[in-house]
C-alpha cells in the first residue's frame, strides 16, 4: 500500500467567488481596488484550505515485477499491462474529480479492479469469465468517468450537463456492486469444492463416529472418545 494526497480544488473556487462578488458589488478602477480584492482573496483562500483540508488515502502499490516464468507466458503479460493502464487512468481521474462521494467510488472501483485481474492471472484458466468485463465494462467505465470529469472541470450549471452528471453519479453505486459480483463470481468453483470438500468430511466424521454425537469418557488418564 501507498500513501497519496489529494489536494481540494475548493479553496481555488472560493478565490474565484470573491472576486466574482467584488466585482458585482464594488467598482475595480483603482490599484487599491485590486490590492483589496487581493486581500480577502488570500483570506478566503486561507480560510478555504483549513475547512477543505487535504485527503490521506491508502491506495495498492505499483505493481511488482513479473516473474521469469510469467514473462513468457503473453497472456499473463497483456493482462498486467491491462491491469496498469486501467488503474493508471482511474488514478489520475480520482486525482481530478473532488468530490468525495465519487472518490471513494473510485477508490472501490480500483481496488476491486486490481483483485479481478491479479486472480485471473494467478488462475489464467478463468480469464473467459472476465473477458465482458476486461472488454466492456471496465473501459466503459473508465469512459464514463473522463465524461464526467469533462463536465465537470467547466464549472458550468446547464440542464444537459447537470442531467448527465447525474446519471454517472447513480451509475456509479450500480457498478462497485457489479464489480464486487464479479469478483465474488471468480470464486464460484473455489466455493464449489470446499463445500464439496466439507459435505465428505462431514460424512466420513459421522461413519467414524467423530462428528457431534461423541460422547467422551474419563478415567485415571484423562477423557477418551468413546467409539
Amino acid at each position: 500500500m501507498t500513501t497519496r494526497k489529494k489536494t481540494s480544488v475548493l479553496p481555488i473556487y472560493l478565490v474565484g467567488f470573491v472576486w466574482l462578488g467584488y466585482a458585482l458589488l464594488f467598482p475595480l478602477h483603482r490599484a487599491s481596488d485590486y490590492l483589496i480584492c487581493a486581500g480577502l482573496s488570500l483570506a478566503a483562500f486561507a480560510a478555504g484550505k483549513a475547512i477543505f483540508t487535504d485527503k490521506v488515502y491508502q491506495t495498492p502499490g505499483p505493481a511488482q515485477e513479473p516473474k521469469k516464468e510469467e514473462k513468457a507466458d503473453p497472456q499473463v503479460a497483456a493482462l498486467r499491462r491491462e491491469k496498469d493502464r486501467a488503474i493508471s487512468e482511474l488514478r489520475r481521474l480520482n486525482d481530478a474529480i473532488p468530490d468525495e462521494k465519487i472518490s471513494a467510488q473510485i477508490d472501490h472501483l480500483e481496488e476491486a479492479t486490481g483483485k479481478i485481474i491479479d486472480h485471473v492471472i494467478d488462475n489464467p484458466a478463468k480469464k473467459p469469465q472476465i473477458s465482458r468485463f476486461l472488454d466492456y465494462f471496465l473501459p466503459t467505465t473508465i469512459k464514463l468517468l473522463n465524461a464526467y470529469d469533462r463536465m465537470d472541470s467547466t464549472g458550468i450549471s446547464g440542464s444537459n450537463i447537470d442531467a448527465t452528471k447525474q446519471k454517472v453519479e447513480k451509475m456509479l453505486d450500480t457498478l462497485c456492486t457489479a464489480f464486487d459480483k464479479q469478483l465474488d463470481a471468480l470464486f464460484g468453483d473455489d466455493a464449489l469444492d470446499i463445500s464439496t470438500d466439507i459435505t465428505v468430511m462431514e460424512n466420513l466424521l459421522a461413519q467414524e463416529g467423530l462428528s457431534g454425537g461423541t460422547k467422551p469418557t474419563g478415567g485415571m488418564d484423562g477423557p477418551t472418545l468413546e467409539l
